[in-house]
């Protein structure tokens, strides 16, 4: 490996990419009913708001079942460990870093996680307003001396959905 490519892997570039554009992908929430992995799988609709599209839940051990579409008054959440549409805690959620919870969505949310904090060098990309994923991150999250645990909770989380 030359110089050049070293110097690639250790960059991370914002994909430029928000929560809710990951949520235009299965979100892992744990089943009410029995507790293990299921599957929260987006409707697409005609909305261009993937916030919008309606939703199904499925749980693949017991057969639990659920569906959820938008209504009027209805508040989501976006910026924590529960799924925001459900409202069910995310699967892929662990306590790290002196009593924090690191939290994804799904795989693409994970590999986005782990490219940023195990890069050394960060590139923040020229979004506007600041509303990327990555530009949005807590300081713990972003901090060198928490790397190590949470590149292994990512592992032990990412080993979870394989």
């Amino acid at each position: 490996m030359n110089e050049r490519q070293g110097d690639e892997q250790d960059r991370f570039r914002d994909p430029l990419v928000s929560l809710y554009e990951l949520a235009a992908e299965d979100i892992y929430v744990v089943c009410p009913r029995c507790g293990h992995r299921a599957v929260n799988c987006p409707q697409p609709d005609d909305s261009r708001w993937v916030a919008s599209w309606p939703r199904r839940l499925t749980c693949p051990a017991c057969a639990y079942s659920a569906s959820w579409s938008p209504r009027g008054s209805e508040v989501s959440s976006w910026n924590g460990p529960l799924d925001p549409f459900f409202h069910l805690p995310l699967w892929l959620r662990a306590q790290c870093c002196g009593g924090h919870t690191l939290w994804a969505f799904n795989r693409t949310h994970l590999d986005i996680l782990s490219g940023y904090i195990g890069a050394r060098l960060r590139e923040r990309g020229p979004a506007p307003g600041g509303m990327t994923l990555v530009a949005r991150l807590p300081n713990w999250l972003k901090a060198a001396n928490n790397r190590d645990e949470l590149l292994r909770v990512i592992s032990r989380l990412s080993a979870s959905i394989d």
